[in-house]
């Protein structure tokens, strides 16, 4: 695992060499949308503005338990209520850095929601229906996510070609920098869009390899045949693209079980040696596996691993990961390597994760020389 002072300081040296090249970069990114509302769940209320927060999914899922055969009452507090869904904070994030960023997914219909609006000052955004609705339970251990989806299943093929455009949607897929499709849990027609852009755009590319970002999200409630067709077409796009397949550590032992892996020891060491048979067996071109204290890459059956930035109390951790892809993603889109990427990756997490504010280039450069332990 490499964790160096040695190592950051040149990762920051190169990013700032890189950072006039960030405004020439584009991003097409969608298809969701989520007004989420960040809550805390009360454990004791002492008058109308103080209370102790329940700390941990432990306490909270024991106070559920307790309350079988009976009932109870359940106080939540709203912190912040915000954009949300993979798509639009990772697609914000990636504006932040100073990509040219477009938009498509659930946002509002016929007009875009108002939480969004912030969001469209920075980047190109289309929306083509009204958008989920996330009540984000966090804990100083974890996040429980309670979404409501039904909006979602109007996020098809034929919805995006008369509300966005077929060709405009053709034009931004084929041309951008980075293409990057996230949330495929809670999208149930994704796998259709997908399979219409491999059958009307993909055999007629021209042109350089780019990348294109793919984030199944937390894929547990889908049954193992429709992850294993999901997988089927995220690997076809390599025949065009370099693919990057982006999983959390919960995920990644998913994917493990889905393609008939059996997990080592619940080590780094054993994650980086489940993720290169992973990556193998998928014959994608870089798979990412991002935990809370470090994360990995894997190319070429060859795993690198970075230390992660310390964080004890932080102020949000819906969105983490996706903040994480996105500076992922701009490592590989200025051309650094695997380990300088994924630097990039939880340098633009543990930013977040402390401010609560998506991070410029300049913010990743002073965090990387400046790497928290606290």
């Amino acid at each position: 695992m490499i964790r160096s002072n040695e190592f950051r300081a040149s990762v920051a040296n190169q990013l700032a060499s890189l950072n006039t090249t960030v405004p020439t970069l584009s991003a097409f990114v969608g298809l969701d949308g989520f007004v989420d509302e960040i809550l805390h769940v009360v454990d004791t209320r002492y008058d109308a503005h103080r209370f102790d927060r329940i700390p941990t999914i432990t306490a909270y899922a024991e106070r559920m338990a307790a309350a079988a055969g009976r009932s109870t009452n359940i106080e939540l507090v709203n912190i912040l209520t915000k954009l949300g869904g993979n798509g639009p904070i990772m697609a914000n994030a990636l504006a932040s850095f100073g990509m040219s960023v477009t938009y498509v997914g659930s946002l509002g219909w016929p007009s875009l929601h108002s939480v969004f609006e912030p969001f469209a000052m920075r980047a190109e955004v289309n929306s083509i229906c009204e958008p989920g609705l996330t009540d984000a339970l966090e804990f100083e251990d974890g996040k429980l996510m309670v979404g409501k989806h039904y909006t979602l299943k109007q996020v098809t093929w034929e919805n995006l070609c008369q509300r966005y455009g077929r060709d405009k949607f053709g034009a931004k897929f084929t041309g951008s920098s980075l293409v990057a499709f996230v949330n495929w849990t809670m999208l149930p027609y994704m796998s259709e869009i997908w399979e219409s852009l491999q059958v009307e755009f993909v055999p007629t590319m021209t042109g350089p390899r780019r990348k294109i970002f793919f984030d199944l999200a937390d894929p547990e409630k889908r049954t193992h045949e429709d992850i294993a067709r999901a997988l089927r077409i995220i690997s076809g796009f390599q025949s065009k693209f370099d693919v990057i397949l982006g999983l959390n550590e919960k995920e990644a032992y998913e994917i493990a079980s889905v393609l008939g892996l059996k997990a080592g020891e619940l080590d780094w060491q054993g994650l980086a040696s489940l993720s290169i048979e992973i990556q193998q067996q998928l014959a994608v071109d870089t798979l990412v596996v991002h935990p809370v204290a470090y994360a990995l890459a894997v190319s070429k059956g060859v795993a690198d691993v970075v230390e992660g930035p310390v964080c004890k109390k932080p102020k949000i951790t819906t969105g983490a990961g996706d903040h994480f892809n996105s500076g992922f993603c701009l490592g590989k889109l200025l051309g650094l390597d695997n380990a300088a990427s994924l630097l990039c990756g939880v340098s633009t997490s543990g930013h977040y994760v402390r401010t609560a504010e998506s991070p410029s280039v300049s913010d990743l450069i002073a965090s990387m020389r400046d790497f928290p332990s606290a």
